[in-house]
């Protein structure tokens, strides 16, 4: 079980978790300094750790994750966590400012590391030593391990707490649902849908015999959830097989972006709700790749694809699917800031996209918790 002493040795003061030594330190403490209003590395930790210890007393938690490890073939989505919360400083009357919302900070992320499985023991036990100290046995050292290990502190603090996760690549979407399905449903008997914006369907069992990463992470939610049709994709565009090879191997509903679009939130809205409710769903679960949006509104990301969503569309489905089935949990994943800095306007427009949907989930999980 993680303790609190194992929690504060894999997680950092929000805005810190990419580990740097002299490149970037002025500019990531300067960051800290203003999110904690604090005035050096003492007092950002000292309020860091009085944050996390009032997680008992709050609706909603927040927890970046900046690892793209788990990404394909362009980086920068480590940096998201960061931006995303800097951007938000602007915005003080952002929801996530709210007094019911802790950050539980950053996952230390290990730029090499994606999960544990991928270490050997020995690996393991040197990278355990410097995060741990002499009690290191069994204490994850990965990002997708340490996420997971964090949010199920905070289920054991808090049973009633809403995790939103902020990556990261869509990685981190497999140990974010994971403990979201094993508190809510195998404990606590809940039936969760799972409602999943993307450009790509993430449905590969593996990818490059890796088993958890950007394109599985889906496969395995899918496998938790027993096939059973609740998984239900929105924004699809890109993808090697048709849109009747997943529905009819898998069981998953999609919804491509053309029909999407065409359709709008009402008709989509309506059709989702009745199916959720056939498959008794009770509570609900939003995994967001930014990348499901059209890059006219969110550019700002690994993979791009034209013929995308709308944000209000998004959001709309969002916020009208968590007024029937309440939110227990969501991620945003995929926002790159470093990428699309030649475009007019990027990366601002994909941190204000990225900030409407933090916005939906945090709103939704204080008002459902």
């Amino acid at each position: 079980m993680t303790t609190f002493t194992d929690l504060v040795r894999m997680l950092r003061p929000a805005g810190g978790g990419v580990h740097v030594v002299s490149t970037g330190v002025q500019e990531l403490q300067a960051l800290q300094k203003r999110i904690y209003s604090a005035a050096d590395a003492t007092e950002i930790d000292s309020k860091w750790r009085d944050a996390i210890q009032n997680l008992s007393d709050a609706k909603v938690c927040i927890l970046g994750v900046p690892s793209d490890t788990g990404a394909g073939f362009t980086r920068g989505a480590n940096r998201a966590p960061g931006a995303i919360r800097e951007h938000l400083l602007q915005t003080p009357e952002h929801s996530i400012w709210h007094p019911s919302v802790v950050d539980l900070g950053d996952v230390y992320t290990v730029p090499h590391y994606l999960y544990d499985e991928l270490l050997s023991d020995q690996q393991k036990n040197m990278t355990a030593q410097v995060f741990y100290g002499g009690d290191a046995h069994g204490r994850p050292v990965s990002p997708l391990d340490i996420c997971e290990a964090a949010l199920r502190y905070g289920y054991t603090e808090n049973p009633d707490l809403v995790p939103i996760v902020i990556g990261g690549d869509h990685s981190v979407g497999w140990p974010a649902f994971k403990a979201a399905y094993d508190h809510w449903e195998s404990h606590r008997g809940r039936r969760i849908g799972l409602l999943h914006f993307d450009a790509h369907t993430d449905l590969l069992k593996e990818r490059l015999g890796v088993r958890y990463c950007f394109a599985t992470w889906a496969y395995h939610a899918n496998e938790l959830l027993g096939r059973d049709g609740r998984l239900v994709q929105v924004g699809i565009r890109t993808s090697g097989r048709t849109r009747d090879h997943w529905e009819s191997t898998l069981g998953v509903r999609q919804y491509w972006a053309e029909e999407a679009n065409e359709r709008g939130a009402d008709s989509l809205v309506a059709e989702i709700a009745d199916r959720f409710k056939r498959l008794n769903v009770d509570a609900l679960y939003v995994s967001n790749d930014i990348d499901g949006t059209d890059p006219a509104f969110a550019a700002a990301t690994g993979t791009p694809e034209p013929g995308g969503l709308t944000p209000g569309l998004v959001s709309a489905l969002t916020r009208e699917l968590g007024e029937h089935f309440p939110l227990i949990g969501g991620d945003l994943v995929e926002v790159a800031p470093p990428l699309a800095g030649d475009l007019e306007g990027e990366p601002t427009t994909t941190l204000n996209t990225a900030a409407a949907y933090v916005a939906d989930l945090v709103e939704l999980g204080l008002r459902h918790s």
